[in-house]
Parts: C-alpha cells; sequence; structure tokens
C-alpha cells in the first residue's frame, strides 16, 4: 500500500485485511479453548493494525483499545481510532458472527474516515461507499432496538416498552450500529458507559449514511478526548431523532423521580 493512498481506502482495506487475519485465525485454532482465541485475535489485530498505519501514515497517531495511550495524540492533528476486535466475547463462540474490526480517523476535531468490517457476515461498511438509507420505513413495523445481548441496560428495557419496540440483541457495538445503516434494526442506543473505539468507526460511517448520532441528551460526541470514556450514545434514522430523544428524556424523567412517579 502506498503512502497516498486515501484515508477512506485506507480505513476500508486495513479493516477487511485484519478481518481476513481473524477468520483465518478462528480456523486454525477453533474454539476449544475460546478463552486463547480471543486473547490471540485481540493481539493479532492490533499489532496488524498499528504496523499498517506506522508504514502507511507515519506521522499520524494512534488510540487503540489493545494499545499503550499515547499522549502525545492530544496535540496531534490527526489520530486513528482502532478496536481490533470489538465484540471478543462473540468471537470466541463458534457460530457467532457479530463482531467487527473498526478503523477510523480523527483529523482536526471531527471523524474524517472510518471503516467497520464484519468479517463473519462477510460485508464492510465504509465511508468510502457509504451504505444507502431507504428513504422511509414502514410506518405500521414496529421498532427495533438493537441491544446487549449480555447485558441489556435496564434503561433500554423501560424505553422498549414505553416505545413497544421489540429489542435485537447482538454482541459488537459495531455490529449493532451497522444493523440499523442495513435496515435490520431502527435505533442503537446504549447508556452504559464505552469508550471511543467501540463507536468512532461506525459513528463515522453513520454519519456518511444519513443516520442522526449524538449522546443521548441530543448533544454531540466528541473523539480524542483525554479520556475516552463515552457515557451514552443514540444512532438513529434521523426521522425518528426527535420522539426518541423526547422519550428518552421521559424514561430518564421517571427514574429520578423515584418508584412513585406516574402513579
Amino acid at each position: 500500500m502506498s503512502t497516498i493512498r486515501d484515508d477512506h481506502e485506507v480505513a476500508r482495506d486495513l479493516a477487511v485485511e485484519a478481518g481476513q487475519q481473524l477468520m483465518r485465525l478462528r480456523e486454525r485454532n477453533g474454539f476449544d479453548e475460546p478463552e486463547v482465541l480471543r486473547t490471540l485475535g485481540d493481539r493479532v489485530s492490533h499489532e496488524f493494525l498499528f504496523s499498517a498505519l506506522g508504514r502507511l501514515r507515519p506521522s499520524d497517531a494512534v488510540l487503540s483499545e489493545e494499545g499503550v495511550d499515547d499522549p502525545r495524540r492530544l496535540s496531534a492533528r490527526r489520530v486513528w481510532i482502532i478496536d481490533p476486535l470489538d465484540g471478543t466475547r462473540e468471537f470466541g463462540e463458534a457460530g457467532r458472527v457479530d463482531w467487527a474490526v473498526h478503523v477510523a480517523l480523527w483529523e482536526n476535531g471531527e471523524l474524517a474516515a472510518g471503516a467497520v468490517s464484519l468479517p463473519a457476515q462477510g460485508s464492510t461498511l465504509s465511508t468510502v461507499d457509504p451504505p444507502w438509507l431507504p428513504e422511509e420505513r414502514p410506518a405500521e413495523q414496529r421498532l427495533r432496538i438493537t441491544t446487549s445481548r449480555t447485558r441489556p441496560p435496564d434503561f433500554v428495557r423501560r424505553l422498549a416498552n414505553r416505545l413497544g419496540a421489540e429489542l435485537v440483541p447482538m454482541g459488537s457495538a459495531g455490529a449493532k450500529i451497522c444493523a440499523v445503516m442495513l435496515g435490520i434494526a431502527d435505533i442503537y442506543i446504549h447508556a452504559g458507559g464505552q469508550y471511543e473505539w467501540d463507536s468512532a468507526a461506525p459513528v463515522a460511517v453513520a454519519r456518511a449514511a444519513g443516520l442522526h448520532v449524538s449522546r443521548i441528551d441530543g448533544s454531540g460526541l466528541t473523539y480524542n478526548r483525554s479520556d475516552p470514556y463515552l457515557p451514552d450514545i443514540l444512532v438513529c434514522r434521523p426521522e425518528l431523532s426527535g420522539m426518541l430523544l423526547a422519550s428518552i428524556r421521559n424514561v430518564a424523567d421517571l427514574d429520578n423521580a423515584g418508584p412513585h412517579a406516574g402513579a
């Protein structure tokens, strides 16, 4: 790969190649020792991506879930934010396809490029060619909210009950946001805390695809901060955002009011 390659293509190609390496690792090792497989997956993908970015973009900083945080990134103009294996639990389970590789570029305060590879699903969504978002969803169709398959937050359950929505359990945050882009779900909401690498790449692609992306109070998402922790996130079709933000406020108000609220 040439160092003059377009950033969008670099993000896509590196995510794809890392995903292919992870698929081969799964095939070679099998699933008899899932923790060993997960540890290998995190390490192999991180080492590949970190090395490739060092070669292709030597002047850029890197923030990786699996790497040591380099404080120089805070003064850098360009920072690659990567999650070498998002959905590590699912990666170590036979038959699971809801895991991903995230590669994003933050530049001058904004996400500039991104790619999410879903290797076990045989697809990659990226800012090279953002997915097409259907203009309308059927009005009679029940809303679908992607949520954690192992740790579904009570807040999301209460919101789903208020909206009469269906919960769609999945693993990786990237897989969940991609599900919204692909029309498998309508909403991804998370209020249990995550980190910048969990969402940077899928958020970059979701924005390019025309989805609404924000904190659950409607404020913007910011990246490459000194503390990479992100408390919450909302990704949805744009026409749903106003209704959802109002519903989220109502659920939060009831939570804050205590057990007798609404009686």
